[in-house]
């Protein structure tokens, strides 16, 4: 039954990741990843590791996905432009796919790949933790790369707020400081006028 519901996933995963590509409306290729996230998510719940199938469906779909969204949908893409160029570099991504395919097929084969090179894994008890198991690993292990990583990411956050700071002079924009300190007195100014009788009555 296992066996069969990998399969089935699978076969899903498969043409939602090709209708990603091959789909002319971004909107739906937007659309069609959401779906190859979950179906990834599952079958990572099939493999036991409930903690990254969550983290890709929270991460990935929650957050960048719905920036994606929001970025297509805001954005006014011209879709004839798309057409246009989508049959020019088919032989090229046809190509490309062949090689992809065959440099998977070497290394999922049974000579590489196959059970005797890697068993079946042993199940786990009622209460094993595949969170516990991996905060152990990344926080012992690999604990410098961890903090590398994040260090990297601290970093392009830096560059990216600093990049988008930047001062245009020709740009008028108001300072909060100095509207807080506007009193009446500054903007309004009363006017009296002597009232005039109208000559035509």
């Amino acid at each position: 039954m296992e066996q069969t519901i990998f399969y089935i996933f699978s076969a899903i995963l498969v043409f939602s990741a090709g209708a990603v590509i091959t789909v002319r409306n971004p909107v739906y290729a937007a659309l069609f990843l959401v779906l190859s996230f979950f179906t990834s998510a599952a079958i990572w719940i099939l493999l036991e590791a409930e903690f990254l199938a969550l983290t890709l469906v929270l991460v990935y779909v929650g957050a960048v996905m719905v920036l994606f969204l929001f970025v297509v949908m805001m954005l006014d893409i011209n879709l004839t432009v798309l057409r246009e160029g989508f049959t020019r570099y088919l032989p090229v991504g046809l190509l490309v796919a062949l090689i992809m395919v065959g440099q998977l097929s070497y290394i999922v084969s049974p000579r590489h790949f196959g059970l005797d090179k890697f068993p079946v894994p042993v199940p786990h008890e009622a209460g094993y933790s595949n969170t516990k198991e991996i905060g152990a690993v990344l926080y012992t292990e690999y604990l410098y790369a961890f903090e590398l990583a994040a260090v990297i990411l601290v970093v392009a956050i830096v560059a990216a707020i600093a990049l988008t700071l930047r001062k245009r002079r020709a740009t008028a924009f108001m300072k909060p400081e100095e509207q807080v300190l506007v009193r009446r007195n500054d903007r309004v100014r009363l006017v009296k006028m002597a009232a005039e009788k109208n000559d035509k009555e």
